[in-house]
């Protein structure tokens, strides 16, 4: 029998200890590691899979590496297991004394990077089980944000030989005194899910402290673990970086082949009209999903946002009062000891349905969940394979999602999603590029940490894959922000970091160490404070902006609470448990998911199957209805067309396009095409956006024909053309924010006190209009333009859609009246006029005069 990925949690490390301690198994000087290892697994039954085999071959033969493996199939113990077999060799074998001047190692030897704080325990007792098992006196300990004072003092002593812990607290072992001594007897670094930190600030940020231990410990291995990912060559150099001349550096890729079968499949609505045809939670689809639910088997139901997760849970509850003890809820908003009830109740099987967010996407193993619900469309091809992941969490079993749909052409994504799946079209994930706000932050920890020259600094960061082509003038720029601030150098707060008579730069000030240390990390929090019972415990945090518009009394759901509104005092929102029902839920901003461009792709061939008349899926034959009527009323284009559609209504002449792109593409894409048009002949024009189009609203003269050419959609020009279309100074200022924060210019925690969103945005606007007016050419207001247009345009992407838009095929139609397609546009624009009631109205209203149109002769 083949190892599971992680074993069960164990209550406490003294109950980990005891079905292992065999002194039969105690390793003994001598024994080759790699036998030892072997050993340890048939002492538990089993057989090391080919690709764990893999990894401890190239391990031995002195190799980094990525494991790209699907979850369940025990990747842990194949990263590890090669490092531990090489230790126990290293312990067997004699020890020189230490040369004159030389570095005395630390007890540190194994370092893993785990993204989930949350699941650092777990990681844990699994490193530990051989650890014990095989009577090495090695401690392995977790540090992340949760670990107790008193660890932390013992660690400071000593680190142990194996240690868990995030990128965020490895960046604040790197800032202390003297991680050199730390860290020069580190054999292995493994980072765990590195599909999901490389394409962030996050992995730019491993990226630099994988820079820099390798300059503290020149052999060191570093090995990741990844769920499949299209683009593999590209995340194992981004892991293993480049050398001194850019080129990546060697590396072995381990692939399981152990394919672990995905079946997709969907609740349709057993009656076909309670499913809206736009917008809605999809809690219209709550009979049906109940009776799919049986607290018999454990299901994790997900959702997109955390406000869809609360509302879900709080139907659900109230629908099914028997399940109470047994139905939980799990968000990154709510608290920490009650996500880690709830993570504790998956494990042990007392909690049996749990509705979720993101927050038990990665890492974790709850063994006993056999089942997983997706409410909506899951937005992306790598998302399904990711959540259905978490279902049946065993080597090579099949596993199962089934997905809800919230509106009809929801029905459309799912079956595109299934297709797309079959067909291995997942994302690729890419890294930033040279982000130098995380540069900045990096220049101040590793002054922190001993301090650096410049010369060896530069040539060290360019090591790392994203800067590997790092300009000196601009890692000279970040090194004048944290040396006087550049323009800012007449306030003291932006001299961070002081040269000293030898060259080298060094922190002088304790108290900017301190607020350097307290504001670690690439992870900008929304602006959002805690929410607490008067009088007791905390429920978790909630944004700034929903908490200012609540009035005293007021009732709202939270936590599948109903609570009402008390007060607010020091930051903190003060509540009260309330009875009765209300549907204000709280919104996060930054949860809005778009679909993605695989699934943009297969939805575009889902469409063109169902317009020559092909129902070959279940979701498909249930969305025939929107199908038919949209071919009747106007047209459904083929993959390589865009449709176009051309109506007149009372408010003006409504220009329709259906790229079929995603929400961020169209929006940039209708900014765009309104800059452009505007230039041809001057009007007012008014612009929505949804997943699957865009409209623009023009005066009724407009004649949009006319423009409807190919150079309209040419990709010449892009982030000019972009950048001017919107208010660009506006969105830049926006994102220079979270640049600020990260690069330490603003700080959100400052001598214990937190600032609010609002402080924290006028900082960040006060420093950007002084840079843009002292200093314009600063490359951090560069990179804030540059993230504008890949943040809010997917610039990449937008510049691909172009060039399909201009090279394909135009289908112009003019329909009679708004289409299955255009109306869900045109609800989006006027939804902040509109009640949710009166919209529900129009939506009933329209989709009748659809039905009465499809049976006249």
């Amino acid at each position: 029998m083949a190892e599971p990925s992680r074993p069960r949690r164990a209550r406490s490390p003294r109950a980990a200890r005891r079905p292992d301690a065999d002194p039969a198994l105690a390793w003994r000087p001598g024994e080759p590691g790699r036998a030892a290892l072997e050993r340890w697994f048939a002492s538990r039954g089993w057989t090391p899979w080919p690709f764990q085999r893999a990894a401890w071959d190239a391990h031995a033969t002195g190799r980094s590496g990525l494991i790209e493996v699907p979850t369940g199939a025990g990747k842990t113990y194949a990263a590890f297991g090669g490092a531990l077999a090489h230790l126990l060799d290293d312990a067997g074998a004699p020890r020189p004394a230490p040369a004159p001047g030389e570095v005395r190692p630390g007890s540190l030897r194994v370092l893993y990077l785990t993204p989930l704080r949350a699941v650092a325990r777990d990681i844990e007792l699994a490193l530990r089980a051989p650890v014990e098992a095989l009577g090495l006196p090695w401690r392995v300990e977790g540090r992340t944000g949760d670990t107790t004072t008193a660890a932390r003092a013992r660690q400071r002593v000593a680190l142990p030989e194996v240690l868990v812990t995030t990128p965020e607290s490895l960046t604040l072992l790197l800032a202390s005194d003297e991680p050199r001594a730390l860290f020069a007897g580190l054999h292995a670094v493994i980072v765990d899910e590195w599909h999901d930190l490389l394409a962030t600030k996050r992995g730019t940020q491993v990226e630099l402290a994988l820079a820099r231990l390798r300059t503290f410990a020149p052999a060191l291995r570093v090995w990741g673990m990844s769920a499949t990912i299209p683009n593999v060559d590209d995340a194992l150099a981004t892991l293993l970086g480049a050398q001194a001349d850019a080129s990546p550096r060697a590396g072995a890729l381990v692939r399981g082949g152990m394919s672990r079968p995905i079946h997709v499949d969907s609740v349709l609505p057993s009656d076909p009209r309670h499913l809206p045809w736009a917008g809605h939670l999809g809690l219209t689809m709550l009979p049906d999903v109940l009776a799919t639910l049986d607290p018999a088997t454990p299901t994790i139901v997900f959702t997109n946002t955390r406000s869809q997760a609360e509302r879900w849970f709080h139907a659900l509850a109230w629908s099914r009062p028997a399940w109470e003890g047994v139905l939980a809820l799990h968000h990154g908003s709510l608290d920490r000891d009650e996500r880690e009830r709830v993570e504790a109740g998956l494990k042990d099987g007392t909690i049996r349905i749990v509705v979720a967010t993101s927050s038990l996407d990665l890492g974790v193993d709850f063994a006993p969940v056999e089942r997983v619900l997706q409410i909506g469309s899951p937005k992306g091809i790598a998302r399904v394979a990711q959540r259905a992941g978490r279902a049946a969490h065993r080597p090579m079993a099949p596993c199962r999602i089934t997905c809800v749909p919230t509106h009809a052409m929801e029905l459309v994504e799912i079956a595109a999603a299934r297709a797309a799946l079959h067909a291995g079209d997942l994302e690729p994930r890419s890294p930033h590029e040279r982000p130098i706000d995380v540069l900045a932050q990096h220049l101040v920890t590793c002054a922190l940490g001993g301090g650096f020259q410049a010369d060896d600094l530069y040539a060290e960061v360019r090591t790392a894959w994203s800067y590997r082509a790092l300009d000196r003038r601009d890692f000279d720029h970040a090194l004048t922000l944290v040396t006087n601030g550049g323009v800012l150098h007449a306030y003291p707060d932006f001299t961070r970091v002081v040269r000293e008579p030898d060259g080298s730069y060094r922190v002088r000030d304790r108290r900017i160490a301190q607020r350097h240390r307290m504001n670690v990390g690439t992870i900008v929090s929304d602006s959002t404070i805690e929410i607490r019972y008067v009088g007791g415990r905390s429920l978790g945090r909630i944004e700034e902006h929903f908490v200012g518009n609540l009035r005293e009394g007021e009732r709202f759901v939270y936590a599948g609470k109903v609570l009402q509104f008390a007060f607010l005092r020091d930051m903190i929102a003060y509540v009260r448990a309330a009875r009765g029902s209300t549907s204000l839920t709280p919104i996060w901003g930054g949860t809005r998911l778009p679909i993605s461009e695989s699934l943009a792709q297969a939805i575009r061939e889902a469409l063109q199957a169902g317009g020559r008349g092909e129902f070959a899926t279940p979701e498909m034959d249930a969305a025939r209805p929107l199908i038919e009527t949209q071919r009747r009323l106007s047209a459904l284009p083929d993959a390589d067309e865009t449709l176009a559609e051309i109506h007149d209504t009372r408010e003006g002449r409504h220009l329709y396009l259906f790229p079929f792109e995603g929400r961020l593409v169209h929006t940039g894409l209708a900014a765009l095409i309104a800059l452009r048009l505007t230039r041809r002949r001057t009007a007012t024009l008014v612009t929505s956006t949804n997943d699957y189009g865009l409209e623009i609203l023009a005066p009724k003269a407009f004649p949009f024909e006319d423009h409807l050419a190919a150079d309209l959609f040419s990709p010449e020009h892009l982030a000019a053309d972009a950048l001017e279309s919107v208010n660009s100074g506006q969105l830049a200022r926006l994102q220079f924010r979270e640049i600020a924060r990260v690069s330490g210019l603003v700080m959100e925690n400052d001598q214990g006190r937190r600032k609010t969103g609002r402080q924290t945005m006028a900082s960040a606007g006060l420093l950007f209009d002084v840079l843009s007016e002292h200093d314009a050419a600063n490359p951090l207001l560069e990179q804030a333009r540059r993230e504008v247009l890949e943040r809010h345009f997917e610039g990449s992407r937008l510049a691909r859609t172009l060039a399909r838009l201009s090279a394909g095929a135009l289908r112009l139609t003019r329909p009679a009246r708004l289409t299955p397609l255009s109306f869900p546009l045109l609800i989006e624009r006027q939804s902040a006029l509109l009640s949710s009631e009166t919209i529900a109205q129009r939506v009933e209203a329209m989709r009748r005069e659809w039905q009465e149109a499809a049976s006249r002769p």
